[in-house]
Parts: structure tokens; C-alpha cells; sequence
């Protein structure tokens, strides 16, 4: 490969060539840099993947955009993929960041978000069902196409029995919610995301306080679907009001409801799948952007429970 812009190299390369070690050690390839030149030695699939993630990271350079360690995962991840065109360069854009798809299967869920007015977005942990879905939201806050952000969680515990929470309501239901909190945090300032709690503009409430209630004019997100109940997630669906889009996110795999009652995701997917305006994405272990230890988890487990089944 030969470059044509010496000064984006020292990006491209990363210090010490951290980069393009990054890259041998995802693609299984020998990476050797001369100047302006690379060498990709190794299996022809395996230089081939490593060609096209440098390629596309270079280009992403050449249009101004920045290289986070991240991207190199997802520019090798994206590589593999017969879908090779990532097609969503611009991403979500919020205050803090632009949030962008890292796999195919994100990419897909990215454009069923954009698309659809009701999405159920089923994966692993790890797979940014909820991180992608707030920042829709926030997107579609700032840009003046929604009023107000609901987020929503279940009040189940994962198999632990923490007892009675002191503190006021609030308080009460502020741990089930963190995720959601921790992905505003990474979208918006925190004295935007006070001034929106204070004002109303971003709500969050758990799901049992859902009922009676009509949204109009919101992006609602319904997070840890897995644990609600079949009547829960009928009384949550049929909440969607006039200009409204609703988000329900859930890992069928992780269900912490008692007593093995059915999950209201399972229900809503054997009773909603085909329904017109209903989206179904499901992401899978490839699609799992944290740590590369948490993908190699969610294959054993996933083989582990097909090996059961069986």
C-alpha cells in the first residue's frame, strides 16, 4: 500500500505503531512500514481484510474524521463483512460526541432507527442496543424532532435480593436506572442533562409507572426488556402516542424474572414479528464492541446453551 498524505500517516500508524499492531493482531497478518509504504504479508482473506480496514481508515482521515482505538476494531470488523461500505460515516450526532455504527449489525440497527417508529433491538451485553438508542434520542432532543426523551427500565434485580432501598423514590430506582444515566453522560454535558431532568425534557421512570400514561411527541426507550412480563410490555407498547418513536432493548439470554415466568420480549417477538411499522434487529457476538474477552464470553455461553438444547 503506498500513501499519498505523509502527514496523516503518524495517525494512521499510531504511536509506536500501536495501530497497525492492532491491526496484525485482529487480521492475523505481518504489517511492515517503509515511509509512505506498508507491507501486508500473511493468508490472502487475512491481507485482503487488513488492506480494506487501512484503506477505510485512511480515507476516514482524509475526510477530517478522528482514529480512537475503537475504530481500528471497527474498521477490521467491518472489513470482514461482505458489507464492507460502512455507510454511516456521519453517525448520531450529539453534544459531546458523533456515535457511530462498529458493526454491520449496528449499522443495520442504526438505519432501523432512523426508519422505523417502533424498534426491538435484541442482543448480548455489549452489543449497544442502548447506548445506540440514546443517542438517537438525544440526536432527535436537540435537533428539535422530538419534545422530550422517556428512558424505562423493569425494577428487577439480577438475582439478587437487595431488600429496602432508604431514600426518597428517586433514589430508590436510581441504581436500576444507571446504564441509562451512563450513556446520557457520554452524550451530553451534566449540567444539560440536570437542567432536561429538572425541566422534563428527559424523563426518567421505571416501568411500572408507565400505566394510564399517553406519549405524544417523544423517543421512549424500554431497556432490560427481557424482564418484564408479557402484560407489562402490552401495557408499555401500547403507551406510543401522535409523533412518537419507542425503542425496546433486551438480551432474551438474561432473564432475571422468578420463578421462570415468560419474558414479555419473547412474547412481544412471537406475537409482533411481521406486524407492518414493527422492527425486529437482532445483534449477535460480532456485534459486541467492549472488551475482546466479552465477545469470546458471549460465543461460549452461546455454545453452551445450544449444546444443552441439544
Amino acid at each position: 500500500m503506498t500513501f499519498d498524505d505523509n502527514a496523516l500517516l503518524a495517525v494512521l500508524y499510531g504511536d509506536h505503531d500501536r495501530n497497525l499492531a492492532r491491526i496484525e493482531q485482529l487480521a492475523g497478518v505481518q504489517i511492515s512500514a517503509r515511509g509512505n509504504q506498508l507491507a501486508i504479508s500473511g493468508k490472502a482473506d487475512d491481507a485482503g481484510v487488513a488492506h480494506k480496514a487501512i484503506a477505510g481508515l485512511y480515507e476516514r482521515l482524509k475526510r477530517g474524521l478522528s482514529i480512537e482505538p475503537a475504530d481500528i476494531d471497527a474498521a477490521v470488523r467491518f472489513a470482514r463483512s461482505s458489507d464492507v461500505d460502512r455507510g454511516d460515516e456521519e453517525g448520531i450526532r450529539t453534544r459531546r460526541r458523533t456515535v457511530q455504527a462498529r458493526s454491520p449489525g449496528q449499522r443495520v440497527y442504526l438505519a432501523a432507527l432512523r426508519e422505523r417508529d417502533m424498534v426491538f433491538a435484541l442482543g448480548p451485553a455489549g452489543s449497544g442496543k442502548t447506548y445506540l438508542a440514546v443517542a438517537m434520542g438525544v440526536s432527535l432532543l436537540l435537533a428539535g424532532r422530538v419534545e422530550r426523551i422517556v428512558l424505562s427500565r423493569p425494577a428487577v434485580e439480577a438475582g439478587e435480593r437487595l431488600g429496602f432501598l432508604p431514600g426518597d423514590m428517586r433514589e430508590k430506582i436510581d441504581p436500576y436506572l444507571r446504564p441509562l444515566y451512563d450513556a446520557l453522560h457520554d452524550m451530553l454535558p451534566a449540567e444539560q442533562i440536570a437542567n432536561r431532568l429538572e425541566s422534563g425534557e428527559i424523563e426518567i421512570a421505571p416501568l411500572a409507572f408507565m400505566r394510564g400514561r399517553t406519549l405524544s411527541h417523544c423517543y421512549v426507550i424500554l431497556d432490560e426488556a427481557q424482564n418484564t412480563t408479557p402484560m407489562q410490555m402490552r401495557m408499555f407498547l401500547t403507551r406510543l402516542g401522535e409523533g412518537s418513536r419507542m425503542v425496546i432493548t433486551g438480551d432474551p439470554s438474561q432473564t432475571d424474572l422468578p420463578g421462570g415466568q415468560k419474558s414479555g420480549l419473547a412474547d412481544a417477538v412471537e406475537t409482533l414479528e411481521g406486524v407492518d411499522g414493527v422492527r425486529f434487529v437482532r445483534l449477535g457476538a460480532k456485534d459486541v464492541v467492549r472488551h475482546d474477552l466479552v465477545t469470546r464470553i458471549v460465543e461460549a455461553y452461546d455454545a453452551h446453551d445450544r449444546q444443552r438444547r441439544a
